[in-house]
C-alpha cells in the first residue's frame, strides 16, 4: 500500500490488532449520534490474475497446517452438507485446479447473480436452494463445493475494478498446486484490478464492520474505484 488516509468525524481512538486471519483490523467505541468514517489509499494491484489449467490437487496428508481450517464446514458454508453434489459435478473433471473451475461453470450457469437481490446472508444450502444470490453467497457456494472435495477453500473481500454496481465485493480462493487461486463466479472470464481487504473462512470472519451493542443500521455506504497507471 503507498499511501492511506483516515478520517473518523467525531474523532476517537482506535487501537489495532491482527485477526486469526492474518487480517489488519481496528476497534473503537463510537459515541452516540451520527458518526463517519472515511477511509481512501492507493494501492498497487496486478491488472489480471493467475490461472492455471491442470494445477494438481493435494492429499490432506501434504497439506500445510495453515490452510487446514479452510478444509472445514463453517457456519455459512456447510461443506459436509454437498459432498454428493461436489462430486457429481466434477465426474471425469482432473482433480485439482480444474475440479474447482468447474464448480465455477456449474454456479454461473445455474445460480441467477442478483446484485439487487433481497436474499441476504445466505449459506450455501440455502443459495443452492434458492439459485439466486449476491456475490458474496455465490462464494459461499463455491467455497463449500470446494471443501466438499477436500480442496482448501477461503472467502475474500475487497473491492473490484469497474464492477457495476461498484461495492463492496467477495469472491474465493482455492488452494491448488501449492498456492492460492482466485475464483470468482460473477464473472464470465478472470479479472485482475482486485484489492483484497481481508480474508475468512466465510462472510463471518470478513465483515467491513462488526458493531455491538444497541445501533441503527448504516445510513450510506459510498465505495470508489479509481485505476491509475503505475508509475516508474
Amino acid at each position: 500500500m503507498a499511501h492511506e488516509d483516515c478520517t473518523l468525524t467525531p474523532s476517537v481512538p482506535v487501537t489495532g490488532f491482527v485477526d486469526g486471519y492474518g487480517n489488519l483490523c481496528e476497534r473503537l467505541i463510537a459515541p452516540p449520534g451520527e458518526f463517519t468514517f472515511s477511509r481512501s489509499a492507493d494501492v498497487s494491484t496486478p491488472g489480471g490474475i493467475d490461472v492455471s489449467p491442470g494445477a494438481p490437487f493435494h492429499l490432506v496428508q501434504n497439506l500445510p497446517d495453515e490452510v487446514l481450517t479452510y478444509l472445514l464446514p463453517s457456519r455459512y458454508c456447510e461443506s459436509d452438507q454437498f459432498t454428493d453434489l461436489g462430486w457429481n459435478l466434477v465426474d471425469g473433471v482432473e482433480p485439482g485446479y480444474d475440479q474447482v473451475a468447474r464448480i465455477v461453470e456449474w454456479i454461473r450457469s445455474s445460480v441467477r447473480f442478483n446484485p439487487y437481490s433481497s436474499n441476504f446472508q445466505m449459506s450455501a444450502v440455502e443459495v443452492n436452494r434458492q439459485r439466486e444470490g449476491v456475490c458474496r453467497e455465490l462464494a459461499h457456494l463455491g467455497i463449500a463445493l470446494s471443501r466438499s472435495l477436500c480442496i482448501p477453500a477461503r472467502i475474500v473481500v475487497g473491492y473490484l475494478h469497474e464492477l457495476m454496481p461498484m461495492d463492496f465485493h467477495a469472491w474465493f480462493e482455492a488452494y491448488v498446486g501449492g498456492r492460492w487461486y482466485t475464483f470468482d463466479a460473477t464473472q464470465d472470464a478472470p479479472r485482475g484490478g482486485r484489492v483484497a481487504v481481508a480474508y475468512g473462512r466465510d462472510a463471518a470472519d470478513v465483515a467491513i464492520f462488526n458493531q455491538f451493542g444497541p445501533a441503527l443500521y448504516p445510513k450510506a455506504m459510498q465505495v470508489r474505484v479509481e485505476m491509475f497507471e503505475s508509475r516508474p
